[in-house]
């Protein structure tokens, strides 16, 4: 059993073009808020929380509901198609509203587009194990997630060469106010649009389907809905909390650093930023080597050591109270341990479920990392402002969340295969029942 690359490197054009939106929601639109709009900083805090408060109720709604769509077009290529359409029109709009300096305008456009994202992500994420069978899937993720990265990647080099910025009084690099937005909208909105485009002219989902036929024999149940038994559903309980509790860890770091450099280290911004650099790209250089690990290992051990190679690192962080190369190191290993527990968490979830509930179980997953993405935040935001470590309790908090994540994945006793060894590395990536 093999996996095919090219239909695989297809399906994930979906996901670049979501990677792409994001990268530029994250980067652009907090400080079209606060500079263009005078919004006030925690004010624009709310307003980007929004996406991930909207996510746990859509994307779990919208994945089982295309569970049971059925279309000429397959059951999630509408979703997708028409759910891009949408966002490319609103997105525009938004561009527009930004010249226009109309804040009304803007913020019903930024609701409208977040709304209309939620609607396909998940139909988006669940169409590769729709296709996929289950002992490929943790193969298939990681090419997913290296071509997801590629959006990622054109949008922060396409907004280097379009936006201008300039230094401000901390040393972080804000964006000249005199320029237009506009191009950079219209820009990250052609390159949604033309690589779903890509993919549904080069893909016939309900042709898959039948191809694959991989309507799998679910661990719990089977197709014809015989209740989850309690084993696995405990294991799903217990993967989930992982998810939410690793995502606790890495998002109160992530969304932090450049606070905790100024703070503690007195560092600007260009620091913080070569060091999650650093995680980004060990991420993306691991993916396939990582592939490898877990067809010898499994996908629960991969998950696991890359659960202590992170609780590790951020230990090691505690005690670096000054800027220092080594910070390099131990974000290229958090990179690393990221990705391990990337390419093998989504599958493990999914293979809990029975062919007709990808979408749903893709959306309990979702449903999990992003509540952890709004709590995270808040809590960790608690803890550094009301005691007297302030920032210096960064560390210590996603030790803390990381060592519980690897206690709850002990207890997940299922959505693991059995490997088998393989002729080559790219094959190392399959895993067997």
């Amino acid at each position: 059993m093999k996996l095919n690359y090219k239909r695989t490197i297809l399906i994930g054009f979906a996901f670049m073009a979501i990677l792409a939106f994001w990268q530029f929601y994250d980067q652009v639109i907090p400080y079209l808020l606060e500079y263009k709009f005078g919004l006030t900083p925690d004010k624009t805090g709310f307003i980007m929380a929004a996406d991930n408060v909207l996510s746990v109720f859509m994307l779990p709604l919208f994945g089982a509901i295309s569970d049971r769509t059925s279309t000429r077009l397959g059951k999630r290529t509408p979703y997708i198609l028409f759910g891009t359409i949408g966002s490319v029109i609103l997105l525009i709009f938004m561009g527009i509203a930004t010249e226009m300096s109309n804040r009304m305008l803007f913020f019903i456009l930024l609701f409208l587009v977040l709304f209309v994202m939620s609607i396909y992500r998940t139909p988006a994420v669940a169409y590769m194990p729709d296709v996929t069978p289950k002992p490929l899937r943790s193969k298939a993720n990681a090419i997913i997630n290296l071509v997801g990265y590629i959006g990622g990647i054109f949008t922060t080099v396409v907004m280097m060469f379009m936006l201008k910025s300039e230094k401000n009084e901390l040393g972080e690099s804000i964006y000249s106010a005199e320029q237009s937005f506009l191009p950079i909208f219209i820009v990250v909105a052609a390159f949604m649009l033309i690589s779903v485009l890509i993919q549904v002219f080069t893909l016939n989902e309900n042709k898959l389907l039948k191809e694959t036929n991989i309507l799998d024999e679910p661990e719990e149940a089977n197709s014809t809905g015989e209740k989850m038994s309690k084993p696995v559903f405990i294991s799903l309980v217990f993967i989930l909390l992982s998810v939410a509790l690793w995502f606790m860890a890495y998002n109160a770091v992530t969304s932090a650093f450049s606070r905790y450099c100024i703070e503690v280290w007195n560092a600007d911004l260009s620091v913080s930023s070569g060091y999650l650099l650093t995680a980004t790209i060990s991420a993306i250089v691991a993916f396939v080597p990582l592939g490898f690990l877990s067809s010898k290992l499994g996908r629960k051990k991969t998950i696991l050591l890359g659960v202590a190679l992170m609780t590790v690192c951020y230990a090691i962080a505690i005690l670096l109270k000054q800027q220092t190369p080594i910070m390099y190191a131990i974000f290229g290993l958090v990179g690393i341990g990221w990705a391990a527990i990337n390419v093998n968490s989504f599958p493990m979830v999914v293979e809990m479920s029975n062919g007709a509930d990808v979408g749903k179980y893709t959306g309990f997953y979702y449903t999990f990392s992003m509540a952890a993405q709004i709590i995270t935040p808040i809590l960790s935001g608690l803890l550094i402002g009301k005691t007297s470590l302030g920032y210096n309790v960064l560390f210590p908090y996603a030790v803390i969340f990381s060592a519980l994540s690897f206690v709850t994945m002990l207890f997940v006793k299922h959505g693991d295969v059995k490997p088998e060894g393989k002729k080559s590395l790219l094959e190392n990536f399959d895993v067997e029942d």
